[in-house]
């Protein structure tokens, strides 16, 4: 049963809670991905590409929890940029934030399938995905708190087993096998390495999709955040420089389940310990998967409930207050994507949607700022203006460089966000908005 006139949902977050969903929206990005990024800039320009990529992430976080905790809105970026811009800027925004959160779990799903199929060859990668999408789906409908939780345990999990993969790993470390061939493409290729680097981190900003499920956010939400980026700096960097100098690192380079291979590299592959770790490591993608299943779902819900989706979309489950029809409608949207897309091109577009968005959520807060909309936020950026300077700077050379690399999946991403201001300005839907239901939420807590 769901109720259409209620749409509160439940305040029962806490930091454990939103560093779990932190961590776990991104952690995936540790286990498979990221490794693109070797083959198209080797192991030094990826990691160039990394260390600019982290600086981007460690201001745009600082920045954008100031946004969070100053509009604790479901809809995140969709709701800052309704504020900062009106209703084109927030579907603008909406339309970014989607892209991203709904494109980035079959990427993941297809990772999901891979781990599963190194462990058991006959199962097929396919099915696995697809049974994931109905399982974890369904997992989110029991309760935000109950998902939370579940959240928290698989990515403690999966920390514990990055911990352990570099533990195993760091004894076989050389840096000759780091530096060799190490920039075969040169300094264009640091630039097209730039969306595999976004993967390491890309989905935290998700924490503030639950905004409005947290309790206390001022004091909450900064903690959460902080916590998050600090961990997985330190898991990114270890993960990625460790695994770079093992042994040749090429092998690693285009395949779903680098730290399995890795591991087998260093201990064979008959080796009992290369399998228990591949089956562990499904933790680290299950946490990522559910997590970002969490921060879809709550942005359709949020821009269903400001009439810029269909209304039923925003109606919520009687016993669990969960946004089931939202949780039903990505789903449907990320098992089409599985049967059309490759996980390096589905990154790609995850990660173009990402750094539009963080373009314009910066832009958002430096606006709010110079006009006292923000004046209730709980946390103040640090080094202001600088950090949402350089997380907009790095995010437009990001955006530049996924362009100019990707130009036919950077048309079809920019012919679909046409297509939907076309559709909005037709329906007048700019007119007829009223912003006391966008920013609803917000100004009930």
């Amino acid at each position: 049963m769901s109720n259409s006139n209620d749409v509160s949902l439940k305040k029962v977050l806490r930091p454990v809670h939103l560093w779990g969903i932190a961590v776990g929206l991104v952690i995936s990005g540790e286990y498979f991905g990221w490794n693109y990024g070797w083959g198209v800039a080797g192991t030094m320009g990826f990691l160039i590409a990394t260390l600019l990529v982290t600086v981007l992430y460690v201001c745009f976080i600082f920045s954008f929890t100031e946004l969070t905790t100053g509009i604790p809105n479901a809809g995140g970026p969709f709701a800052y940029a309704y504020r900062a811009f009106g209703p084109i800027g927030a579907l603008l925004a909406g339309y970014a934030t989607l892209i991203e959160f709904v494109f980035a779990p079959p990427a993941i799903a297809f990772a999901l399938g891979s781990y599963v199929h190194f462990l058991y060859p006959g199962t097929g990668v396919l099915s696995t995905a697809v049974t994931c999408y109905v399982l974890f789906t369904a997992i989110n409908m029991l309760g935000i708190k109950e998902s939370a939780v579940f959240t928290l345990l698989v990515t403690i999990l999966a920390v514990i087993e990055l911990l352990l993969f570099m533990g195993i790993v760091a004894p076989s470390f050389k840096v000759d096998n780091f530096m060799h061939n190490n920039m075969p493409y040169g300094v264009q290729g640091i630039f097209a390495a730039l969306p595999f680097a976004v993967w390491f981190y890309l989905g935290i900003e998700g924490v503030a999709m639950v905004a409005e499920e947290v309790h206390e956010p001022h004091r909450n939400i900064p903690r959460g955040y902080i916590l998050g980026i600090v961990t997985l700096v330190l898991l990114t960097l270890g993960v990625m420089i460790l695994s770079g100098g093992i042994g040749d690192w090429q092998k690693l380079a285009n395949i779903d389940y680098p730290l399995p291979e890795s591991i087998s590299m260093v201990l064979g592959k008959t080796n009992n310990w290369t399998k228990v770790f591949a089956g562990i490591g499904l933790f680290g993608l299950i946490a990522s998967f559910h997590g970002l299943i969490i921060g879809y779902s709550r942005q359709i819900f949020a821009m269903a409930r400001a009439g810029f989706l269909p209304s039923f979309l925003s109606r919520l489950n009687n016993r669990f207050r969960t946004p089931n029809n939202a949780l039903i409608a990505g789903g449907v949207v990320g098992l089409i994507s599985i049967f059309t897309g490759t996980t390096d091109k589905v990154i790609i577009i995850s990660a173009l949607g990402a750094v539009l968005m963080y373009c314009i959520s910066m832009v958002a807060l430096l606006v709010m700022r110079s006009k006292a909309k923000l004046e209730t936020a709980t946390f103040k950026t640090p080094f202001y203006p600088y950090f949402p300077w350089i997380a907009l700077l790095l995010s437009l050379v990001c955006l530049i460089a996924i362009i100019i690399y990707n130009l036919i999946l950077s048309i079809i991403f920019f012919a679909g966000l046409v297509v939907v201001l076309w559709i909005f300005v037709a329906l007048k839907k700019h007119k007829t908005l009223r912003e006391d239901l966008v920013m609803q939420a917000a100004t009930e807590i």
